[in-house]
């Protein structure tokens, strides 16, 4: 089977080899654009990101499934929280949607993101690194590594290739 996820990031490409648990040649990463905001502000434009780059990714060819893996963040009474969201398409189905955990982010970083900045150059200047996004991630940062990016992705495309294992099933015992 050959899976082709809508993105370069290595974090999101990492995810989706460990559990699919393929040869890494099986697995096509290709840039495609989300159709959002650089920065997505609710869950549903970050859920529409992640579709978009995984019918994006699909669409690039020789391929089974598409996956489009999408973060964002969502304004709450609690605070600024950041969110995550995959999408799994194959032809002839519905696009498969599953989220990820969510943490509240810490105010200055709130703060410069609703002054309409991105989390990625944020997060860099933040800890005075460089590609926080394709590294740990926000995540990363504010659970003191105990969730990587990489692992908070895989969580969601575990979710996401249950539901298609389980739609599949389904469709061949009717």
């Amino acid at each position: 089977m050959i899976i082709s996820i809508g993105s370069k990031n290595p974090a999101k490409v990492e995810a989706v080899l460990k559990v699919f648990n393929q040869p890494t040649d099986s697995v096509k990463a290709v840039d495609v654009p989300s159709g959002v905001s650089e920065q997505p502000f609710s869950d549903d434009e970050t859920i529409m990101g992640a579709i978009n780059r995984a019918e994006g990714a699909l669409a690039t060819g020789n391929s089974q499934i598409g996956i489009g893996l999408e973060g964002g963040v969502v304004k709450t009474s609690y605070g600024l929280m950041l969110c995550n969201w995959g999408a799994l398409v194959a032809e002839h189905m519905n696009p498969i949607i599953a989220g990820g955990a969510r943490i509240k982010l810490p105010e200055e970083v709130a703060e410069r993101l609703l002054n309409g900045e991105e989390l990625g150059p944020v997060m860099d200047d933040y800890t005075k690194k460089k590609n926080i996004r394709k590294k740990e991630g926000a995540i990363g940062v504010f659970t003191n590594e105990e969730m990587s990016r990489s692992q908070m992705f895989e969580h969601i495309i575990k979710m996401l290739v249950g539901q298609y294992r389980y739609q599949q099933k389904s469709r061949n015992n009717l």
